[in-house]
């Protein structure tokens, strides 16, 4: 296999961790308005990602970091084009990200409910807008025969791209559901589980749309066979739910979002970017990589520090794998905060 191959493989894999693992902790800080009826429930649902959110980011920075140095043009068009979108995502992420540090630094309710806003708008951004920039790349965007992108961002906001945007929102919300049902004991854990069921059935509906568009346009038979297996899933899950077994429901949706990345990988490939003018335009795995040497040596580095990257987030989950309710949050906590 070549290492252009190859690469186009890891990044995919990395998005793949990314888009499941950020998935859920994009829901949960959607439920804080809807779950989070008390500061200790808000606390609750913090504590179920507070140990894990910041390192689900990390794939992203490394799937960001892999794609500028394996394929350069691919970087470079991608983000000139999509300039503004994910120019969106990184405020949104940032504000995000102070507001899980900096609602604990004041007293006051006020305080408290402002930065509740930034994570769930910080949440809600991120979780549409990938889901767009990720329809664009399969579906193809104006790249002219000097690889630079042409268009604008009405062009971006086509009607398949905005679809996918309303199924990475609605599923991540159904994911993050699950997870908070998954990690925590009482009342939360019920509401969650049902909550998850009834949002579910309009993510599945979404999902399986947007799937069925995928695979005409894809018009492969991995591609349909990849979007079945994971409307299975979704649907699998559901239907865990329902059962109230928090762990397989959980599975269901972690699949269903690990399986349509692929889908969307596997109708993209040899292409890392089409073009909607000229599909003589492509970016490929060949015309938009880096040189051999520098692919080899970075497959070097990835193969000697991505398993102990592994290992570690693999321990962290297991350390803070057990479920969580409003008795574990102290009270002197409660008024201090």
């Amino acid at each position: 296999m070549e290492l252009t191959t190859v690469w186009f493989i890891l990044i995919a894999v990395l998005w793949v961790g990314y888009l499941t693992l950020e998935g859920f902790d994009f829901g949960v800080g959607m439920l804080m308005a809807v779950m989070g009826r008390s500061e200790t429930e808000r606390r609750v649902l913090l504590n179920t990602i507070g140990p894990v959110w910041d390192g689900n980011e990390v794939w992203l920075i490394v799937a960001g970091g892999a794609t500028f140095a394996a394929f350069p043009e691919w970087y470079a068009t991608l983000f000139s084009g999509f300039y503004l979108p994910l120019f969106a995502i990184l405020v949104a992420l940032i504000v995000r990200a102070v507001g899980f540090e900096y609602r604990h630094k004041r007293e006051g309710a006020a305080w408290k409910k402002g930065w509740d806003r930034a994570i769930m708008v910080g949440s809600f951004l991120p979780a549409f807008v990938w889901g767009v920039a990720l329809s664009n790349i399969v579906r193809g965007v104006p790249i002219d025969a000097d690889k630079e992108f042409v268009g604008t961002l009405l062009d971006l906001l086509n009607p398949y791209a905005l679809l996918g945007g309303l199924v990475t929102l609605s599923v991540f919300l159904v994911h993050g559901a699950m997870f908070v049902s998954l990690k925590t004991v009482g009342d939360i854990r019920t509401r969650a589980n049902a909550l998850a069921v009834k949002a579910g059935l309009g993510a599945a509906l979404l999902a399986v749309v947007f799937i069925f568009w995928t695979g005409m346009d894809q018009d492969q038979t991995a591609v349909w066979v990849l979007g079945a297996l994971a409307a299975l899933a979704l649907v699998g899950g559901l239907l865990a739910a329902v059962a109230q077994r928090d762990g397989w429901a959980f599975t269901g949706t972690f699949l269903a979002i690990a399986l349509v990345t692929v889908m969307l990988f596997t109708g993209l490939f040899p292409d890392v970017m089409p073009s909607s003018l000229d599909p003589a335009w492509n970016l490929t795995v060949e015309n938009a990589s880096s040189t051999d040497y520098t692919l080899t040596i970075m497959t070097w580095v990835a193969g000697l520090f991505t398993p102990i990257v592994l290992g570690y987030q693999a321990w962290s989950y297991w350390v803070f794998r057990k479920r969580i309710g409003t008795h574990h949050i102290p009270t002197e906590t409660l008024a201090a905060s």
